[in-house]
């Protein structure tokens, strides 16, 4: 069991006559926590695959979770903390996008946008125009970016209180990030930029290789062994190094640095159940996000076409704009919940978390 110094300040024993809520979580049941003797995380004996029931104060049982539990949960602490997920990311997309929406606007105002119309005199401006747009949209997709590294902090603080019956709302949750954003953003950074250095360093190597050799039976030999290596490299990176490093960062007292060891070491041993989990997670998000979002690239589409050359592009940055919020309405909450649950498992898995966790909730520890 972690000591308490690994206890995240979130998640402190409740204040006396705290009670769990009341539903919409399932009322507890209760099963022995492991026995003296037997190894940290392990349960008491019984039908192989079969785990036993377990106290469940707020939206998983603290027991290991199977992917049904994982998903089970995620959905559970969005579904009851609407504001502080769906809300929060949708809050920080909409401003982020809003800044290219607003540009184009303003350059289409101007006639500073017209498209598909030959004027010689104005070549210069609506070039200068198409410049500022997409400039525009580059700096609110570099903001939408550090909004959610916020936005996750903000989840797995909701995900953290969920475990334990408790709900928090926009400005409860956004306040629990306080001492943390700075050091979040950070982790970001440090990420992006060490996952850019490896793939330059690797993009690189085929270019010397190309300029070295020059022959093309050689640069398909390199391409058949150097690529199954590198991708096997990043899943290696995101999964051992980044994935839960955010969620151990909003939850727990450290740093940057100490994030990403201690997420290494929670995955040592567990590595394909926990790429297994993440990457169905990553197909499901994205596939989901693109269908939410895909009835408004096509009426953007279409408003292209209805519209006249002076309005096209303000149509076309309004409906991606649009589509990008929808996406990360869903994308961003559903992902960070099932990465943070995949933290808890591993702790109950690994630290008997789910005796400490039930501890904090009052219930009698047996």
């Amino acid at each position: 069991m972690s000591g308490p110094e690994d206890t995240p300040p979130g998640w402190q024993a409740p204040p006396p006559g705290w009670q769990a809520a009341p539903p919409p979580y399932p009322p507890p049941s209760y099963a022995a926590a492991p026995q003296p003797g037997q190894a940290p995380g392990a349960w008491p004996p019984g039908p192989p695959g079969v785990w036993p029931a377990a106290h469940k104060p707020g939206i998983i049982a603290l027991r290991p979770l199977g992917l049904g539990d994982l998903y089970d949960g995620a959905f559970r602490a969005i579904r009851h903390n609407a504001g502080a997920t769906v809300g929060a990311s949708v809050l920080l997309a909409g401003l982020a996008m809003a800044i290219p929406v607003l540009a184009t606007a303003l350059l289409t105002a101007a006639g500073q946008l017209t498209v598909g119309v030959a004027d010689d005199t104005g070549d210069a401006a609506t070039t200068a125009g198409v410049a500022l747009s997409i400039g525009s949209l580059g700096l609110g997709t570099m903001l939408q970016g550090l909004g959610t590294i916020l936005v996750t902090a903000m989840v797995a603080r909701v995900v953290g209180a969920a475990v334990l019956g408790r709900t928090l709302t926009l400005t409860q949750a956004w306040a629990e990030t306080r001492g943390r954003r700075w050091r979040l953003v950070g982790l970001g950074l440090l990420l992006g930029l060490v996952a850019m250095l490896v793939v330059g360093a690797y993009v690189g190597l085929w270019a010397l290789l190309a300029v070295l050799s020059g022959d093309l039976v050689v640069l398909l030999l390199f391409g058949l062994l150097s690529v199954p290596a590198f991708l096997a490299l990043l899943a290696w990176f995101w999964v051992r190094l980044a994935l839960l490093a955010p969620s151990v960062l909003s939850l727990e007292d450290i740093g940057v640095l100490g994030a990403i060891g201690r997420g290494r070491r929670l995955t040592r041993g567990h590595f394909w159940r926990v790429f297994g989990v993440a990457v169905l997670t990553v197909v499901i998000t994205q596939t989901v996000g693109g269908v939410l979002s895909l009835p408004f690239v096509v009426l953007g589409e279409i408003g292209m076409v209805v519209v006249g050359p002076e309005h096209e592009a303000l149509v076309l940055v309004l409906s991606q704009a649009v589509a990008t919020v929808l996406a990360a309405a869903f994308v961003t909450p559903f992902l960070t919940a099932v990465t943070t649950l995949q933290y808890v498992d591993l702790r109950i898995r690994q630290e008997a978390f789910g005796v400490e966790l039930l501890a904090r909730t009052g219930a009698p520890v047996r």
